[in-house]
């Protein structure tokens, strides 16, 4: 079991193991959750473009250039601004 110590300004140190399972870096933010049963659960917040490259993938949906993605971008921007 890893433990920590609570700092007298409330700061606690995540012991490497739990940094290295997690894959947590310097700079890395994270989330507390706390239960209905008490526990507190702490969640990795940082996400890598290989964490959720594919999730904007549809099937059958043709792929944009950038140029095309540019010009969508300032078609929306219009729209939302006049």
């Amino acid at each position: 079991m890893a433990m920590s110590t609570i700092t007298s300004k409330g700061q606690v140190t995540i012991p490497k193991d739990i940094r290295d399972s997690l894959l947590l870096h310097s700079g890395d933010k994270i989330d507390f959750t706390v239960t209905d049963q008490g526990e507190v659960l702490l969640r990795p917040m940082t996400r890598r473009v290989d964490d959720i490259f594919g999730r904007l993938h549809k099937p059958g949906r043709q792929a944009l250039s950038p140029e095309d993605m540019d010009a969508a971008i300032r078609k929306r921007i219009r729209e939302r601004s006049g």
